[in-house]
């Protein structure tokens, strides 16, 4: 089985992997949560500080009158084999520091550059790791000094800011709550109880830390306490003796500190049975077998959390795409499989497993219609431009059966009108099409990591795009103007067999030339030029939709990249590279999921080897 020490230790270096980079929490539980942390919660004056400095060894916190700390201090004690004592701060991590009034001074210097020369608070927590022969592997967090009163200079909502910055942390059930209580006040009224009853009413995760045992009024102990009648915990209570303000004020060595301590308790009449109990050299020890006896119990969920996440990272890795290669082969091969990805979006849209595709046939089924009978077929074949057209095309002698060239010059300016619908389908269908193209590339996730890859895609479907419909427009150009070049005969044969349904019709049929210019006559002309007309409109609606979808949808469908996959794959390996280069705040956002990845990876590695060899 793995060493007390080691285990400890492990958990301590992963607390601080994480802690660098960042990975506090968030959706979920964080492995940082996950692992167990031990909470100093005590009230103003309550000797927080002078049990955390016993622990470690060493004088390193700021002192004075009412908050001292006004921020979180995440304080990691690492147990080395010899060699010198330091201390290292994460916000300055390249930085050692051997001398540790300078720590003070780091510490009260951090926290003014968050709240300012003020006896403000704040949540932004300060990281502090010691490294020191003296001291067992713990991870303490020092929290501001609960209090009752707000004081000169703070708001009024400091006694509830505090309490809530307290409860963030001993709320959460990885979290070993250190209640600190002086010995000369009623264990009643101590603010650090009163709130681990709420928060840990079974008293599991409480451990009650009892101080200032020497500055009790004479003819009193705190035996009551310490021996669980008063207030039972389910873990030994611990008495403290702080150092006294000539100690401090002499800079009495911290290791002498403890000697003297462990010879107060074993020395006092009231305390000596109780004396291997008692002590700062004792808390830590206690502290740290039951931190080992936690995270043995919480291994399996530990591991399950790491390999949670781990699927998770990976994933994500997945999504936002995983490194390319250097080599030229590799670059091609990536901007092909990205091509490929815009490609099936693209084509998913047109082909209605995504909506936009959709549009394309309302063109065809309500713009093209609506379109055409919108055409100035009445105005055209009027009587009186009938009669215009016809007399033109007459001359000076007047036709003799039919007005055969009357009705083909109507005709070609009638079929001329068919001209605008035709390719205001064709430009309705490109505005599509190059719509598609763009909520495409925005919903290639692959994409999002290469913005001139993107650009380069874009620009080149856009480029086909164009190609189609310069096609496309000629093509239902032509279908109108096959029209005009040859007339369906059939229509008009069909014509001189119909009778005529009223006498006078019938008599101008007899005599067609009477009277060459009768309303009746021309009215008849006008309504067998409609009549073709509306057949060869008939049949442009059918036809317009299938030349516009053949140049244009399915040339879309079958070789929008085409051209660009020839001019990339005679591309040199630096072009290539310029056209996957990514997006600076994604390739940030790789590589912290990448060290993330790697740090759960190691972490869940170095759990299995050490918990259970």
């Amino acid at each position: 089985m793995a060493t007390l020490e080691s285990l400890i230790g492990l958990v301590n270096r992963i607390q601080r992997a994480c802690t660098i980079l960042g990975d506090h929490g968030g959706e979920g539980m964080s492995l940082w949560e996950a692992l167990p942390t031990v909470a100093v919660v005590g009230g103003q004056s309550s000797g927080k500080s002078s049990v955390l400095e016993s622990v470690v060894g060493r004088d390193f916190l700021p002192r004075g009158s009412g908050i001292v700390t006004r921020r979180p201090l995440v304080l990691q004690l690492h147990k080395t084999e010899g060699g010198a004592e330091y201390a290292e701060f994460l916000h300055a991590p390249k930085k050692k520091y051997p001398d540790f009034a300078a720590v003070r001074q780091e510490i009260a210097d951090e926290t003014d550059r968050i709240t300012g020369k003020t006896k403000q608070i704040s949540n932004v927590p300060i990281h502090l790791s010691i490294y020191s022969p003296n001291v067992v592997d713990l991870t303490l967090i020092d929290l501001p000094g609960l209090t009752k009163v707000a004081v000169e200079g703070q708001p009024e909502s400091i006694v509830e800011d505090i309490e809530m910055m307290v409860r963030s942390y001993v709320e959460k059930p990885n979290c070993i709550i250190l209640a600190i209580s002086p010995a000369n006040q009623d264990i009643a009224t101590s603010d650090a109880i009163k709130l681990a009853r709420e928060v840990d009413p079974s008293g599991e995760r409480t451990f009650g830390v009892l101080t200032k045992l020497d500055l009790m009024d004479k003819g009193t102990n705190a035996l009551d306490v310490l021996e669980g009648r008063s207030y039972k915990l389910q873990h030994p209570w611990v008495g403290i003796v702080n150092r006294s303000q000539a100690d401090i004020n002499k800079n009495v060595d911290m290791m002498a500190a403890r000697r003297k301590e462990q010879e107060y308790f074993e020395s006092s009449p009231e305390y000596g049975h109780l004396a291997h109990k008692m002590g700062a050299e004792y808390l830590a020890k206690l502290l740290s077998r039951h931190l080992e006896t936690v995270i043995r119990q919480r291994i399996p969920s530990i591991i399950a959390l790491i390999n949670k996440t781990i699927d998770e990272l990976n994933s994500e890795l997945d999504r936002i795409g995983r490194p390319v290669g250097v080599d030229g082969g590799a670059q091609l091969y990536t901007i092909l499989e990205m091509c490929r990805a815009f490609d099936r979006i693209f084509r998913e849209h047109l082909e209605g497993g995504r909506p936009g595709g959709d549009r394309i046939y309302r063109v065809f089924d309500h713009q093209l219609p609506d379109a055409l009978k919108k055409l100035p077929f009445d105005r055209h074949l009027s009587t009186s431009n009938v009669k215009k057209v016809i007399s033109e095309a007459d001359g000076y002698q007047p036709h003799l059966i039919a007005p055969e060239q009357g009705y083909r010059r109507l005709i070609d300016g009638s079929l001329g009108f068919f001209k605008g619908p035709a390719e205001a389908s064709v430009d309705a269908v490109h505005s599509i099409l190059k719509e598609l193209v763009r909520k495409s590339i925005v919903e290639t996730q692959e994409l999002k990591r290469f913005p001139t890859l993107q650009s380069d895609i874009a620009a080149a479907a856009n480029d086909a795009l164009e190609k189609f419909r310069n096609e496309s427009r000629k093509t239902v150009l032509r279908l109108v103007e096959m029209e005009s070049s040859y007339l369906t005969v059939e229509f008009f044969r069909k014509l001189q067999t119909e009778p005529e349904k009223t006498p006078q019709n019938q008599a101008q049929a007899a005599t067609p030339n009477v009277d060459r210019y009768s309303d009746n006559h021309l009215r008849r002309i006008g309504s067998n030029v409609s009549a073709y007309i509306s057949m060869v409109c008939e049949t442009l609606r059918n036809t317009i939709p299938k030349a516009v979808v053949f140049c244009q949808v399915r040339e879309a469908k079958r070789s929008l990249l085409n051209h660009f996959y020839a001019q990339v794959g005679r591309r040199e390996k630096e072009q290539l590279g310029k056209m996957l280069d990514e997006d600076p705040s994604l390739m940030a956002k790789r590589e912290t999921i990448a060290k993330r990845l790697e740090l759960y990876k190691s972490a869940r590695d170095e759990i299995d080897a050490v918990a259970w060899k």
